[in-house]
């Protein structure tokens, strides 16, 4: 039946709309303003329109318009119903390699805490950003006895149970920026039993929401020449960890995903804690597979921990 008034209209209209922007957020172009990296930054949340819909159907005693509603709640669910399955956090993987990456930050509350959590994750690989110089001695009296071999560059720090070499500095810096910028992109390789990793750490500039629109000229021109070192990685198996400032989704980072063969799927929010609304901490590889990736308890920062376990490909 179709809707009878403007009210049911309006409730269709926006549906469908709701469900157009979710399914194909490409649509918004990025002028002015970067409007649709923005819609990309929070593609689950437009989806949270729809209970809202159907209030307003059930007030009015629409017929037509509830029926219209299963349109957005299917694709909503086919994006990411999947993703509303929670890991088990105290499953221990028999084989490949387990890896967190925390943004700490530079005003951590808690660093011997953060720093305890991260010890005790049991993982192959640590990959943080915004360790200061106040901050590194206090984490590495706490992750040194666990993972003896670690990198520095900046503020971006791997720590790992397995020898590193071939360490190098990624320059990432915008143009706009100076030396000052501790940021970055830095790589090494993990000589692990399993065979060797290219592992990068990185953190890319902010991001900001202002009268002008989503500003990410910075972030995404960081992002380009991320994406150029990753593109020119001789090592079949790659691993980044990284505070990329965007989701997967957002067209900006396109230049690194592209590169990725894995992700991590959606959802999985790390910031900002406490109410998280998107993940921008990321583990992306390229000839593992992330069998599974979890955002792991609070600490001291305004980011979440993510903790995900890498598998090498069927037949790989």
């Amino acid at each position: 039946m179709l809707p009878r008034t403007r009210t049911d209209r309006a409730v269709v209209a926006l549906a469908l709309l709701t469900a157009l922007l979710m399914a194909f957020p490409g649509i918004v172009p990025n002028s002015p303003g970067r409007l649709g990296s923005l819609l990309e930054s929070f593609r689950p949340w437009p989806g949270a329109v729809i209970p809202l819909l159907a209030l307003v159907a059930l007030l009015r005693r629409s017929v037509g318009a509830p029926v219209v509603l299963l349109v957005p709640t299917g694709v909503w669910l086919l994006l990411y119903g999947a993703a509303l399955t929670t890991p088990d956090p105290h499953a221990v993987p028999e084989t490949g390699y387990a890896v967190v990456q925390h943004n700490v930050g530079d005003d951590n509350t808690d660093p011997a805490g953060t720093a305890r959590l991260l010890a005790d994750s049991g993982v192959d690989l640590v990959g943080l950003q915004e360790i200061t110089p106040e901050l590194l001695p206090v984490f590495s009296a706490t992750l040194d006895p666990e993972y003896p071999h670690h990198v520095v560059s900046g503020t971006l720090v791997l720590w790992s149970r397995h020898p590193l070499d071939e360490v190098r500095n990624i320059h990432v810096r915008p143009a706009a920026l100076g030396p000052e910028w501790t940021r970055g992109m830095l790589r090494a390789r993990a000589r692990t039993p399993d065979g060797d990793l290219a592992v990068y750490v990185a953190h890319l500039p902010s991001v900001r929401v202002g009268p002008t629109g989503f500003t990410t000229d910075l972030r995404d021109e960081a992002a380009r020449a991320a994406g150029e070192a990753l593109a020119t990685e001789p090592l079949e198996r790659v691993v980044l960890l990284g505070d990329l400032n965007g989701t997967v989704d957002d067209r900006g980072l396109s230049p690194v995903t592209d590169r990725m063969d894995s992700t991590g799927g959606p959802l999985r929010f790390s910031w900002p804690e406490p109410f998280p609304v998107a993940r921008i901490d990321h583990v992306m590889t390229r000839g593992l597979e992330i069998e599974r990736l979890l955002v792991m308890p609070a600490t001291g920062s305004d980011h979440l921990p993510v903790h995900a376990h890498l598998v090498p490909p069927p037949g790989g």
